[in-house]
Parts: structure tokens; C-alpha cells; sequence
């Protein structure tokens, strides 16, 4: 209990001056967001902020805090140190940083920024790097999602897995509110609901 009680401690410091700290070396855009300035319906799309503040916790939690709590679960509340520091330290970090940047261009892609910010001999070993990495980073997350959902469904590991794909897929080609928008949201609050549940 008492390893739960520092996490959350640590979280809420971490969110009371750690983050005004970031804020203050990068500084955040008060302009209007891409989202608003050049609204598209397709790849800039505004939408609520209670649906934006979910789905960038499923971007910054991804599986962690499915493994952390089920492993939580298994081994004590120990594990969930590495979850808290690393979001602190690493995810809310590159997160802030990375939008704050991808706003202030115009929404630009990682491609761009590259190739604005480090220039154009850069960009081609940086994408190549990005792309295994990417993959890797899909890969983990089909197969330890689909592990998951085999134990929790008894369904067959490859139609999990051709599901996620089919996921995957869909999301990129479709407008983000479309399936992102609407799906997100959903996932963000079972994670946060399966967290209290595990906690408690």
C-alpha cells in the first residue's frame, strides 16, 4: 500500500511542478491547434478535450499498464514503479515535446521535422530507423494484445492477431475521428476503470 501511495505522490508532483517545468523550457502554443486553423475532416479534426485527454493517455500508456497491472497483480504493487517513472520521465517528456513541435509546424509529420530540424542528409537513416522501429512497436503490441485476449477469450492467437492488423490498418487509412475518435475514448476508460479495479 505504501508503494502505491508514493506512486500516486510522485505522479501528482510530477504533474504539479515537473510539468510546469517542461512547460517552461518548451513553452506551449496558445494559438489555435491545426486541428482548428486548418480543420479538414480528415487529418485535422477538433475534438473535445475530455476525448483528446483519453486518447493521449492510451498513446502514452500503450500495454504498460495492461502488463503492469496484471503483473501488478501477480508480484505486488512494486511493478508499477517502473510505469510511473517512466512515464514521468520518458513518455510525458517526448509526448509534450513532440505535439508541441507537430503544432507549431502546421501539424507536420515526423518526416518534416526531420527534415526541417536536422536537415535533409538526415532524413532518409532517421525514417528508415523510425519505420523498424515502428514495426517492432506494432508487432509487440499485436502479439501481447493477442496474448492477452487468447486467455481472456479462449478465441484462436491468429484471429486476434489479423483483427489487430485489420485495426491497424482501418486507423491509418480512415479520418482520425472516425475509428480513433470514437474508439479511443472507450479503450481509455476501461483502462483507467481496469487501474482503479486492480488498485483496489
Amino acid at each position: 500500500m505504501l508503494i502505491i501511495a508514493l506512486g500516486i505522490l510522485a505522479l501528482i508532483l510530477a504533474y504539479l511542478f515537473y510539468s510546469r517545468f517542461l512547460e517552461h523550457i518548451i513553452r506551449p502554443l496558445h494559438e489555435p491547434t491545426p486541428a482548428v486553423s486548418m480543420s479538414d475532416g480528415v487529418d485535422y479534426v477538433p475534438m473535445s478535450k475530455w476525448k483528446n485527454q483519453l486518447i493521449q493517455l492510451l498513446n502514452i500508456a500503450g500495454t504498460g499498464p495492461i502488463f503492469g497491472a496484471l503483473m501488478g497483480a501477480k508480484w505486488g504493487p512494486i511493478v508499477f514503479l517502473w510505469i510511473i517513472f517512466g512515464t514521468i520521465l520518458g513518455g510525458a517528456v517526448h509526448d509534450y515535446m513532440s505535439g508541441m513541435m507537430s503544432v507549431r509546424n502546421g501539424g507536420a509529420a515526423t518526416s518534416s521535422l526531420i527534415t526541417k530540424y536536422l536537415g535533409s542528409w538526415v532524413r532518409y537513416p532517421l525514417l528508415i530507423l523510425l519505420i523498424f522501429l515502428m514495426i517492432l512497436v506494432a508487432a509487440v503490441f499485436a502479439d501481447s494484445a493477442s496474448e492477452l485476449l487468447v486467455d481472456i477469450t479462449g478465441i484462436p492467437f491468429l484471429v486476434w492477431i489479423v483483427a489487430i492488423i485489420i485495426y491497424f490498418i482501418a486507423s491509418a487509412l480512415l479520418p482520425i475521428n472516425k475509428l480513433i475518435g470514437k474508439i479511443y475514448p472507450v479503450f481509455g476508460i476501461m483502462l483507467i476503470v481496469m487501474a482503479v479495479t486492480v488498485i483496489g
